[in-house]
């Protein structure tokens, strides 16, 4: 009789965490209001990509995955991808998406390398301040293809934020209605 109890509770144990897991995974692949593109659930725990193979256009810089991106910015990422490959212009993804985890080491690398919190915050914002952190803002390489970007002036959605960086770019649907005005840094 205890093995068979033990049997049962070892199923149990796996049922739920097997349901558990499923839950998690299918909670991910549905986790977006596709209507309004806005997040169901909180993404900034979601990991992207940290590396990627080498950018044919500029070998300095990688060419990431869109993972982790919101699953309606990846499919405008997409788009203007092709656009820029209908142009003969090579568009890398070198930064996408980043965990709250992922973002604060970066910021507290940039205030390592520049020497106090205020100068860092111009370059790279602290977690829970990024649009990395929510999968709307991507950096682009090289800067052929974020001035080709930057040229479509929204009309793909996709707006240069920061004066002093002109890779990075923030996804809303609204912005082709127009960019909003730049900010001089993060």
């Amino acid at each position: 009789m205890p093995g068979t109890i033990r049997a049962v509770l070892v199923a149990g144990v796996v049922v739920v965490f097997a349901g558990s897991l499923f839950g998690l995974w299918s909670f991910k692949v549905i986790g977006y209001d596709t209507v309004s593109g806005q997040a169901t659930f909180d993404i900034r725990g979601v990991i992207g990509p940290d590396k990627g193979p080498p950018c044919p256009a500029d070998r300095r810089y990688m060419d990431e995955q869109p993972t982790g991106l919101r699953d309606d910015v990846v499919a405008e990422f997409e788009k203007i991808k092709a656009e820029a490959r209908e142009q003969n212009v090579t568009l890398c993804l070198n930064d996408g998406k980043r965990s709250s985890r992922q973002q604060q080491a970066q910021f507290e690398d940039y205030v390592r390398r520049y020497g106090s919190v205020e100068e860092a915050s111009k370059h790279v914002l602290p977690a829970g301040r990024s649009m990395h952190e929510l999968g709307t803002a991507i950096d682009v390489q090289p800067l052929s293809a974020a001035s080709w970007l930057e040229r479509t002036a929204g009309s793909y959605g996709w707006c240069r934020r920061y004066e002093n960086e002109p890779w990075h770019f923030e996804y809303d649907p609204n912005y082709r209605n127009g960019c909003p005005t730049m900010l001089p840094h993060a």
